[in-house]
């Protein structure tokens, strides 16, 4: 898949909203590929350039289990989940498991469509960045043994005041320790973060 032409997958399964989202990917000039069920979409799904707008709620699989499959993959496409009322806070757990954005039914066309070009830029843009899995590696190696430790503190979710408290520093010691390993690791949030660790095999299932 070329990173000049991204795919956008369409995962929902109402006829009119995958309908209505392939007009409109397709008025800016991107493919897209629909699929009615998250089952269908993992099988046909090839990671690459793009991204994923997938439905939160779906019968038998759900988007939040689409999700658990793509990170078991550790696919990089960035995923922008579509919502219902009331299913905020699961687009908010989703993107703390690493999702790009979320969209609340119903959305206006114009916004849409800003998340997904900056989405497509994102993904570009890492992967580029992360072509070479060693690449990560090198930078991983460039931490000092203290920026390892609260990177992996990090990585299981812990505030930085609780990283404080469990190393016995200060808090904003742990603050200057993050910046640094941003700084080192070129992540410009913690989702890209995990996204490196994920593909240089630094996360297991117990992070």
């Amino acid at each position: 898949m070329s990173q000049d032409n991204p795919i956008i997958y369409i995962i929902d399964d109402d006829a009119s909203i995958r309908d209505m989202l392939e007009m409109m990917v397709a008025s800016v000039g991107h493919e897209s590929r629909s699929f009615a069920d998250g089952a269908s979409f993992l099988e046909a799904f090839e990671d690459g350039h793009g991204c994923i707008l997938l439905d939160i709620r779906m019968p038998g699989m759900s988007g939040m289990v689409v999700q658990e499959k793509l990170n078991e993959i550790n696919t990089m496409t960035p995923v922008i989940f579509i919502t219902g009322h009331g299913d905020i806070a699961m687009a908010v757990e989703a993107m703390q498991k690493g999702a790009f954005d979320f969209m609340e039914k119903p959305f206006r066309e114009f916004e849409l469509l800003e998340k997904i070009d900056k989405a497509v830029a994102q993904d570009k843009e890492q992967r580029s960045d992360l072509t070479k899995q060693h690449e990560i590696k090198e930078r991983i190696e460039s931490l000092t043994k203290r920026e390892l430790e609260i990177m992996g503190l990090v990585a299981k979710g812990h505030a930085n005041k609780v990283i404080a408290i469990d190393l016995n520093i200060a808090q904003g010691t742990v603050e200057i320790h993050r910046s640094r390993i941003m700084n080192k690791m070129k992540a410009r949030s913690l989702a890209q973060l995990m996204r490196m660790l994920m593909v240089a095999g630094e996360l297991n299932d117990e992070s």
